[in-house]
C-alpha cells in the first residue's frame, strides 16, 4: 500500500463577496480534488489544539500524526534542524524574519520577499554586530534563524510578524518586557534598524523601488524537541517534498527523507509539476510521501484572491491530477488532500477553524459528498476529528 498526503498550506478560507459568497476552494476549478472527495470519504480536522497558536508548525505536526501538546516546543528549532543547526543544551532557536518597518509600524513581514543572496549579506553583518548574544543563520529569503544562548528565553511570549502587519512595532515586542532576556532580545531587534538601514543591500533595494529589509523580527522560539521516529511510530518509511524549511525540519526530527525538488520555492512560482513527479518517483522506495505547497498561504497573507485561486488550481491540475494518473501503477494506494490550517483572505493570517479533508483509496469506499470544499466536508462521513488522529486513521483505513 502506498500513501500520499497533499497539503495546500492555508488553502481553506471564508465565503467572499468578491466570489459571490463562495470560498476560493468553491470558486476554483478543481476537478481532481472533487474526484477525490466524490469517490472517497470526507470530514474536518482540528489541527490546532486548544491553547496553541494556529501556526503551520503546530498544524503540520498534527497532520503527520504527532500531538502538538506533547511534541511541540516552538517553530525555531524545527527550522534549525533543516538548516543543519544542531541545538545544544540550553540554546534557544528563534525564527528571524527580515521585515520592513515604516513610521513605527510593521509594514511588510517579508521585506518584499528579499532574495536569499541579499539576506546572506545582511546575516553576515548582523553576526558581526550581535555575536555576544548568539548567532544568526541564513535560511531562505526572509526566513532565517537566530540561536540565543539562554534557555530561559524559551518561555517568553513572541508574536508572528504576519499576524501584526500594520500594527505598532513597539506594542508587539517580546514579553514580559521586564524580563532580562526579553530586554536583550528586544534591544537586538530595535537596534538592528540602525545596522540595516545603511546597508548597501537596502540602499540598492530602495533605488529599484523595493521595500528595504530594515528590521529583524525574532519569534517562534523554542528548545530542541524529542520526537519518536515516524517509522518506529507507524512502521512506514516516509518522505517530504516542500520548499519550506519548517516542514523539512519536522521531517528531519521524525526521520523522514527530505526530497529536494529543483524549483520548489515556497512561493507562487514553485514547481508544482516537479513536486508531483518527484513524489511518484519517491514511492518506489518509500511507503508514504507528504507534498506540501506554501503558495495558497502566501496568497492568503497577501489578501490576494486571484493568486490564491491560481495556487489552488495549480495544486489540482499539476499535482493532484498527476498523482491520479500515476498512482494506479501501484497495486493499492490512498491519497488525501487537505490544508494544514485556514488563511482567510479577509483575515490575512492563520485561524483555528477546522479544515476540510478528503481521502480516496483503492478500497473504493465513499460517502455522499460530491465536492471538495469547506462546507461539503462538514457533511462527510468522517465528522470532526483531532488533527493528530488523522494519520493513524489514514494508514490503518479505520475510517472504512
Amino acid at each position: 500500500m502506498k500513501y500520499v498526503v497533499v497539503i495546500g498550506d492555508g488553502m481553506a478560507d471564508y465565503p467572499l463577496n468578491e466570489l459571490e459568497g463562495k470560498t476560493p476552494l468553491q470558486a476554483a476549478d478543481i476537478p481532481n480534488m472533487d474526484y477525490i472527495a466524490s469517490k472517497g470519504v470526507n470530514g474536518t480536522l482540528k489541527t490546532i489544539p486548544e491553547g496553541l497558536d494556529p501556526g503551520s508548525d503546530v498544524a503540520n505536526l498534527s497532520i503527520m500524526g504527532y500531538n502538538p501538546k506533547k511534541f511541540y516546543t516552538g517553530r525555531g528549532p524545527l527550522e534549525a534542524a533543516n538548516m543543519g543547526v544542531d541545538l545544544t543544551h540550553g540554546e534557544v532557536a528563534f525564527r528571524c524574519n527580515f521585515i520592513n518597518e515604516r513610521n513605527g509600524k510593521l509594514a511588510d513581514f517579508n521585506a518584499d520577499h528579499i532574495s536569499t543572496e541579499e539576506a546572506g549579506m545582511l546575516i553576515e553583518t548582523l553576526n558581526q554586530t550581535f555575536d555576544t548574544f548568539g548567532t544568526f543563520y541564513l535560511g531562505t529569503s526572509y526566513r532565517n534563524l537566530f540561536v540565543y544562548k539562554d534557555e530561559k528565553a524559551a518561555s517568553l511570549k513572541s508574536v508572528p510578524p504576519h499576524d501584526i502587519v500594520g500594527e505598532s512595532v513597539a506594542d508587539n515586542l517580546i514579553k514580559p518586557s521586564e524580563d532580562t532576556n526579553a530586554k536583550i532580545i528586544n534591544k537586538i531587534m530595535l537596534n538592528s534598524k540602525n545596522i540595516l538601514k545603511e546597508h548597501i543591500v537596502n540602499k540598492k533595494r530602495v533605488n529599484i523601488g523595493k521595500n528595504p529589509a530594515n528590521l529583524i523580527w525574532l519569534w517562534g522560539q523554542g528548545l530542541k524537541p524529542e520526537m519518536t521516529p515516524f517509522i518506529e511510530k507507524y512502521g512506514l518509511k516516509g518522505a517530504t517534498i516542500t520548499g519550506v524549511d519548517l516542514i523539512k525540519g519536522i521531517g528531519i526530527y521524525i526521520g523522514l527523507t527530505n526530497i529536494n525538488v529543483p524549483g520548489a520555492t515556497g512561493y507562487y512560482d514553485t514547481d508544482y509539476a516537479g513536486k508531483a513527479k518527484y513524489a511518484v518517483d519517491a514511492l518506489d522506495e518509500h511507503d508514504i510521501v507528504f507534498i506540501h505547497v506554501e503558495a495558497p498561504d502566501e496568497a492568503g497573507h497577501a489578501g490576494d484572491i486571484e493568486e490564491k485561486i491560481n495556487a489552488i488550481e495549480n495544486i489540482d491540475s499539476k499535482i493532484v491530477g498527476k498523482l491520479l494518473d500515476d498512482l494506479p501503477n501501484f497495486d493499492d494506494y490512498s491519497i488525501s488532500i487537505l490544508p494544514d490550517h485556514a488563511t482567510p483572505i479577509y483575515v490575512k493570517t492563520h485561524t483555528k477553524d477546522p479544515i476540510p479533508y478528503a481521502i480516496y483509496s483503492t478500497k473504493d469506499n465513499r460517502d455522499e459528498v460530491k465536492f471538495y470544499d469547506e462546507f461539503s466536508a462538514e457533511k462527510g462521513s468522517l465528522g470532526v476529528m483531532s488533527g493528530y488522529k488523522f494519520m493513524n486513521n489514514f494508514l490503518t483505513d479505520s475510517y472504512f
